[in-house]
């Protein structure tokens, strides 16, 4: 059992948070500021945008008109409140940046919590003067000064369309990361495992972002039960820009302060290293017979979660298609936005070929976050005990990229299949449009195993480089910004598909590169020494 310098119940069991906020802060300097960017671009890009795809009154009432009988699309953005720019960006962004910023909130925690215990680094940082919730504290801290930052962010850059909204915008996604935050900080009491109290948040995001969309397609104003059980539907029942509640923000702080409370009380109720639900020792059935088994057996519930997420999303997309149809219509502008996400084929198969290419660049944080499975392993110790049998180095992480690069293909035939079936139409083509995504997706991944190979220190840049990518695909073409742009994304090079015609070119290329990329990290794993 760990000691502490510090007695339970003393006034000093906050010792050394500031130091540990410093250095939590030192190392999340890249990935805080690339969350924060990707977030605030999102959202302060999007006035322009929606100025001239809805320039004129008479199309931002046509468009409120279509918002309140498509209940497709309201599941998917959420109801109109008013028809002024400001809240036309609240209603288009203001779920998924709050998404976003939950996403970055319980990252940053689980890895300045229980990351640090299951690697062991916190029970030397607990031998010196630390208090016993200082390392919670500055985990809850660190991401209080993201969200902080973001909120800023977007206050500032919005306040020109009216002070009030933009405020309120910006708090509410700050809101939301907070609520997510010490969510994160909960659960991290109750596991042993970084990865699992990673997985349970975000199902958790998952279950609200499920909850907030039914709500909304029942009703076209927000008021069903089941968008106010889920905080992104207290983001969205805030209104900025629309006769703001300023009184659901009342809503997030009492629940980001409640469940701080709960983890604390937690907190103080263990000792380092364990859990409330300990991870039973061993395979509870079958055997571990080889290093590709192992490696199924750590990843398979990460498999399983992003399989259902991607056969559910394909489902609601495909619902959404010929809805999607009718709300572009005639507007010049939405229609140019589309062809140059999905090509110039028809609108429908546009359309098709655009949310294709939007799986695409999630199924990258996919790949990424498995093929640094192997970095997770490698730095805590886990790996020694694996190589010191009869394993080689790259039979070890060949158990793992074929997870990681057959997983890719895995989720998104499930997400053409969930397309196909939600738009009730022949599945060949979308199921092709889908898996052509998978080039690109790979040279991502061989990103990363090129960055853990060679450089495992800068490995998490990975995350960085799916980040920009994500970005340009998601917000160059609304932002009209030039080709040369989105081709350095390698999704930018990819048939557009279904409706457009097969280049075989570029997938030879981009799937040459992927090959080439992972080659090279295995080589430079093969040579360099293990990190710990």
């Amino acid at each position: 059992m760990t000691t502490f310098a510090v007695r339970p119940g003393s006034s000093r069991q906050l010792a050394g948070t500031g130091t540990l906020l410093r250095f939590a802060l030192r190392r999340d300097r890249l990935m805080i500021p690339v969350w924060i960017a990707m977030n605030a671009l999102m959202v302060l890009s999007m006035p322009g945008t929606l100025e001239g795809l809805y320039g004129t009154p008479a199309e931002r009432a046509d468009l409120i008109r279509q918002m309140e009988t498509n209940s497709s699309l309201r599941a998917m953005v959420g109801p109109v409140f008013d028809d002024s720019l400001g809240a036309l960006t609240a209603w288009r962004v203001g779920v998924y940046a709050g998404a976003l910023a939950a996403v970055m909130s319980l990252l940053v925690v689980v890895r300045h919590t229980r990351d640090e215990e299951e690697s062991g680094r916190q029970e030397l940082v607990a031998s010196g003067m630390v208090g016993r919730r200082a390392s919670l504290t500055a985990a809850l801290l660190a991401a209080a000064v993201a969200n902080a930052v973001l909120a800023l962010l977007l206050a500032a850059g919005l306040a020109g369309h009216g002070a009030a909204g933009a405020l309120a915008l910006g708090l509410g996604i700050a809101g939301v990361g907070m609520v997510f935050a010490t969510m994160a900080a909960i659960v991290a009491q109750l596991t042993e495992s970084a990865r699992l109290a990673r997985g349970l948040t975000a199902a958790v995001l998952g279950a609200a972002f499920v909850l907030r969309a039914a709500g909304d397609s029942a009703t076209d104003d927000g008021s069903s039960v089941l968008t106010w059980v889920s905080p992104l539907g207290w983001l969205e029942n805030l209104r900025p820009y629309a006769d703001e509640r300023w009184w659901v923000l009342a809503l997030l702080a009492g629940a980001a302060l409640l469940q701080g409370a709960v983890a604390y009380g937690l907190a103080g109720r263990r000792d380092i290293g364990m859990s409330f639900l300990p991870t039973r020792p061993g395979p509870a059935s079958g055997r571990l017979g080889s290093a590709g088994a192992l490696a199924w057996r750590l990843q398979r519930g990460s498999v399983l979660g992003w399989s259902i997420g991607f056969l559910l999303a394909g489902v609601v997309y495909g619902g959404m298609t010929e809805g999607a149809a009718d709300l572009v219509g005639d507007n010049d502008n939405a229609r140019r936005i589309f062809e140059r996400m999905g090509g110039r084929s028809g609108l429908t198969d546009t359309f098709l070929a655009s949310m294709t290419g939007m799986l695409g660049l999630v199924a990258a944080l996919y790949i990424v976050a498995s093929v640094l499975r192997l970095h997770g392993e490698e730095t805590s110790g886990r790996a020694e005990p694996v190589l010191a049998n009869a394993v080689g180095r790259l039979r070890w992480a060949a158990g793992h990229l074929v997870i990681a690069f057959g997983g890719a293909a895995l989720i998104m035939l499930l997400a053409g299949l969930g397309l196909a079936a939600g738009y009730g139409k022949e599945a060949g083509p979308i199921l092709g449009a889908c898996l052509v995504q998978l080039p690109a997706v790979w040279v991502i991944g061989g990103v990363a195993v090129l960055l853990h190979g060679v450089l495992p220190r800068a490995a998490a840049a990975a995350w960085a480089v799916a980040g920009a990518v994500l970005l340009i695909g998601w917000v160059g073409p609304a932002l009209d910004v030039p080709q040369a742009v989105l081709d350095v994304s390698p999704f930018g090079h990819l048939p557009k598909l279904p409706g457009g015609s097969m280049e075989w070119g570029p997938v030879v290329v981009l799937t040459g590169l992927a090959v080439v990329l992972v080659a090279a990290g295995l080589a430079g794993l093969h040579r360099r020494d293990m990190t710990t």
